[in-house]
């Protein structure tokens, strides 16, 4: 199958699983570890921009005159129009490369960032948001490159990342909406967005030195490329060399192909995918695009862009007054949120992404419940000031930020990034951005609607009633993934049966000897 085009051959073996050191207490790669540092840049954009729009849009309201109407589409329309540069990220990736696609998100959310921060009026304004908006949907590809560059011990925790780098941004963006608010009014929300251009000229040039994905070299046929880049990111010349078999055998290359540069078949490049995945799909992959368009779709109508986005307005609703002291509690809020994601970047190999999952989810619903409560006696009290119910309240929206972030935050990135099969891969991950970023915008520009509709209290019963059924899904459809290298993962979905939830684990992995794959209990 291979035309040699240089005289330089690759070895590899056929290497046991078994024969690779134990993985309880895995050695990080620094270098897999700065590869993903520098991609997951990308995702401070995404979470500058979520951040500083809660604060700034209360400057520009006044200062472009705008109403409520005005003010939802401003802040959730973004998340649409990511929705073009998320389906066409998929494809340009498998084409150009992962490391490429990040440049070009990159490059598209400078222009954006620079015509939000010059903006002279409403319509400027939302041109900027449309341009930075596709570069944030390129940004879906960078959890496929974090986990295809990243060793099968600590993938999960590589791939958390960019949940990470997103709970930073809004961080950045909270405090740059308090260290900015006492500019005038005409020009502190230009700054606010403005400085958006910094981290977005970081990014471009920082992805620049980093080595391009192993996997897609593999598929584009370049396996002494795609071994030297694994001998870099793997724990060790073992590892590297499973690596590469098991990728060469989901891309159909012959395991005694051992060329420099190989010609590969045009399914290997990415043909036919869509076919593949929306079409006629298999029973397996039918189940992982199930998957992973459900963990998105909850992770976002759960409710947590409302309080990211409309966290001053919430918190003013629960008692505080004062733009700097809303700003300043709006700041604590990412503080808790970034911390949160921290621990849960240890967690994620350790317990498994499904129980955490499921865990994190359980906390939410309850957090909801009770700041449902507390805002609605604050309503019905509206001429007393009840301090109990405003610290309760105060207390639920960190408590929810906090249970979000350990588990369902990073999930949902992690977990999609692993389980499409590698001709799948680029595309799948592509879709489920795209369910997560209209989701979020749906619920982001309906928030103050709904609000007047049912009240603030009845908006967030409705969010509890979403991840009470989020709950459900998880706990029927997601199986354990923890401890299995990518190209496990079609048989894990084609093998899995949801009833075995009942059954008790056997091993880490979750599987049992002779019986469908189970999923990992609580």
């Amino acid at each position: 199958m291979g035309d040699m085009t240089t005289d330089h051959k690759i070895v590899t073996h056929n290497v046991d699983i078994s024969s690779i050191p134990n993985h309880e207490k895995p050695r990080k790669n620094r270098f897999a570890f700065g590869c993903a540092v520098l991609a997951s840049m990308i995702y401070v954009l995404l979470g500058y921009d979520i951040g500083v729009m809660s604060g700034a849009v209360i400057f520009i309201q006044h200062d472009l005159r705008i109403n409520d109407v005005q003010v939802e589409i401003l802040m959730g329309i973004i998340n649409l129009y990511s929705l073009i540069g998320a389906i066409v990220a998929g494809r340009i990736s498998d084409l150009i490369g992962r490391r490429y696609c990040i440049v070009i998100a990159a490059v598209i959310f400078f222009i954006g960032a620079l015509l939000m921060g010059l903006a002279p009026n409403y319509a400027v304004l939302m041109l900027g948001r449309f341009v930075a908006g596709v570069g944030i949907g390129f940004g879906v590809i960078t959890p496929v490159y974090i986990a295809e560059i990243s060793p099968p011990a600590s993938r999960g925790f590589l791939t958390s990342f960019p949940e990470v780098f997103i709970n930073a941004g809004i961080l950045l963006g909270y405090v740059s909406n308090f260290a900015f608010s006492k500019l005038p009014e005409h020009l502190s929300w230009r700054v606010m967005l403005g400085i958006g251009v910094i981290p977005s000229v970081l990014l471009g040039f920082g992805v620049l030195t980093m080595p391009e994905s192993p996997r897609w070299l593999v598929m584009q046929g370049r396996l002494g490329e795609a071994n030297r880049v694994l001998l870099r990111v793997s724990d060790s010349k073992d590892e590297a060399e499973l690596r590469l078999a098991e990728i060469k055998a989901a891309a159909g290359i012959p395991d005694h192909c051992n060329d420099e540069v190989v010609q590969v078949s045009k399914q290997s490049h990415g043909e036919g995918v869509w076919k593949e995945l929306i079409v006629h799909p298999t029973p397996s992959v039918r189940r992982v695009l199930i998957a992973a368009v459900g963990i998105h779709f909850f992770q976002q109508s759960s409710g947590i862009d409302t309080v990211v986005l409309y966290s001053p307005r919430i918190l003013k609703k629960a008692g505080i007054t004062g733009n700097s002291a809303l700003l300043g509690a709006s700041v604590a809020v990412g503080f808790v949120k970034t911390m949160s994601i921290l621990v849960a970047t240890f967690l994620l190999d350790r317990i498994g992404r499904r129980s955490l999952l499921l865990r994190s989810v359980g906390g939410m619903i309850v957090c909801l419940v009770l700041l449902a409560t507390s805002l609605t006696i604050i309503d019905h009290h509206e001429e007393e000031k009840l301090t109990w119910a405003i610290g309760l309240s105060i207390a639920m929206i960190l408590a929810f930020v906090a249970s979000f972030s350990i588990g369902l935050g990073p999930i949902a990135g992690v977990y999609c990034a692993e389980i499409f099969p590698l001709r799948l891969r680029a595309q799948g991950v592509s879709v489920g951005g795209a369910v997560n970023r209209v989701t979020s915008g749906v619920v982001s520009m309906t928030f103050l609607s709904l609000t007047k509709a049912i009240t603030v209290g009845g908006a967030f019963y409705l969010y509890a009633g979403v991840a009470s059924v989020a709950w459900l899904f998880f706990y029927t459809f997601l199986p354990e993934t923890r401890g299995r290298t990518l190209e496990e993962m079609d048989k894990l979905f084609a093998e899995f049966n949801w009833r075995s939830t009942a059954q008790r684990r056997d091993g880490a992995s979750g599987t049992s000897k002779g019986s469908p794959i189970e999923l990992e209990s609580l």
